[in-house]
């Protein structure tokens, strides 16, 4: 028996015991993967072979593997803590050089870039284009932008509306000219939408619908108050121009048709309303005082195609419309894909960027550099980028953080076990300086 033998297994338990030592020392360690000592019997050989009865010398430590298995992911409240759950490793870059972590423990630094705990390292990911769209293939820096969002001036509003068929006719006060949105006699009913300018300014649309016949509606509109064609006093002495719709025995909408100032004989005729001289602005003392801003360069369109005629209440869905006033950012969402949504205070979202994920044909060809952090090797092929939830990535989880994949209970077990073999090569070894104590005492 060779006291090489129990050396090398000294050796190995030893080593058995760092692996289960450092596991036990990060189970509390936010994307920590857990090692395993992997062994293998060592027997010598001449050139001609090893031949049939050859004793073994020993074991060496064959590796050291990381288990890349998922850990649990647990909720922290702190918006920029990031969990993978599935595959995947974030990027990170420190001026250039690259590296790999399930840590995503992320903070931001004085710049705006969203960093690792200790700010020395930049989360890749892809940035955006002007008009908030996620440019994918180039890997870049992430950053909060937290500037104001600009205004965008309405051109698109639509709404559900039903007209109670059943509604009385209002003919005298039309056919007499009498319309005044200040007398409820003259119209059946008049909804309100808040509208915006160029320059963020909220401005209040009237529409004021008028039951003219069996099947058909005048719609008149008024902008803050008056006409919004109109640039010089109120709508009693510029009254707005009225749009007729004209309904089927179904009670659906067939068209609508709005006189045209160019050509009085022939009506425009469409599905839709249309505000395509409308200033921004007020009258004040009987005058039109614009304010500065202009209306969208397309002009207002007022979506009526959903606007039925049937037995039921006058009544309009809530509109939706595509302006906003400016905005301020008040918080950040992030959602599955990695995509960082920036929230306003005019209630509106705008993407700032994407986490790109990184996957390994070889995962386990990775060398791990400390910080939880891993390097990209030969062994472990050159990395493919791609976002979140593409192909076999995993999903981001945002407000969270998994936690180490290392088990406890079989960490402890384990420990026991490599005292358990630590003690037995020892005994190996006593047991061979009895014998040799035996074979002198001979002589």
């Amino acid at each position: 028996m060779s006291f090489n033998i129990g050396l090398s297994g000294l050796y190995a338990a030893n080593k058995q015991l760092d692996v289960t030592g450092n596991n036990i020392a990060n189970v509390a360690t936010a994307g920590f993967k857990s090692s395993r000592a992997e062994f293998e019997d060592v027997y010598s050989a001449t050139r001609l072979g090893s031949g049939s009865k050859v004793i073994g010398n020993g074991v060496r430590l064959a590796n050291v593997s990381q288990q890349f298995t998922q850990g649990d992911i647990n909720n922290t409240g702190n918006v920029l803590d990031m969990g993978i759950n599935g595959s995947g490793f974030f990027t990170m870059s420190n001026n250039g050089s690259v590296s790999y972590t399930r840590a995503g423990t992320f903070k931001v630094d004085n710049a705006g870039y969203i960093t690792n705990t200790d700010y020395t390292s930049r989360l890749q990911g892809y940035g955006v284009d002007a008009n908030g769209k996620i440019i994918n293939g180039v890997l870049t820096d992430l950053k909060i932008d937290t500037s104001n969002l600009a205004p965008k001036s309405t051109s698109l509003v639509t709404s559900s509306i039903n007209l109670n068929s059943t509604a009385p006719v209002i003919n005298d006060a039309v056919a007499a000219g009498k319309f005044d949105p200040s007398k409820l006699e003259t119209y059946t009913k008049n909804f309100s939408t808040p509208i915006y300018d160029s320059q963020g300014n909220s401005h209040v649309m009237d529409q004021y619908m008028v039951k003219t016949g069996q099947n058909t509606w005048k719609v008149y509109t008024l902008v803050d108050g008056r006409n919004p064609d109109a640039t010089g006093s109120n709508p009693l002495t510029t009254p707005p121009t009225a749009s007729t719709l004209t309904f089927d025995s179904s009670g659906n909408l067939t068209q609508v048709s709005t006189p045209n100032p160019a050509d009085p004989t022939n009506p425009i005729i469409s599905s839709d309303l249309k505000l395509t001289n409308w200033k921004p602005g007020n009258v004040v003392n009987g005058n039109f005082v614009p304010n500065g801003a202009a209306a969208n360069t397309a002009g207002v369109t007022i979506s009526m195609a959903k606007t039925t005629q049937y037995n039921a209440d006058t009544a309009r869905s809530i509109p939706t419309q595509d302006g906003y006033a400016t905005g301020q950012i008040t918080n950040l969402t992030i959602d599955g894909t990695g995509t960082l949504f920036a929230n306003f205070s005019n209630n509106q979202s705008k993407a700032i960027g994407q986490v790109a994920l990184a996957s390994f044909t070889n995962e386990q060809g990775l060398q791990a550099i400390g910080g939880t952090s891993w390097k990209e090797t030969f062994a472990s092929g050159i990395p493919g980028y791609d976002a979140p939830e593409t192909g076999t990535l995993g999903s981001v989880v945002s407000n969270s953080l998994e936690e180490s994949n290392v088990n406890l209970t079989n960490e402890l077990v384990d420990l026991i076990k490599g005292q358990s073999n630590y003690q037995a090569n020892a005994k190996t070894i006593s047991t061979q300086s009895t014998i040799m104590q035996t074979i002198i005492q001979m002589t």
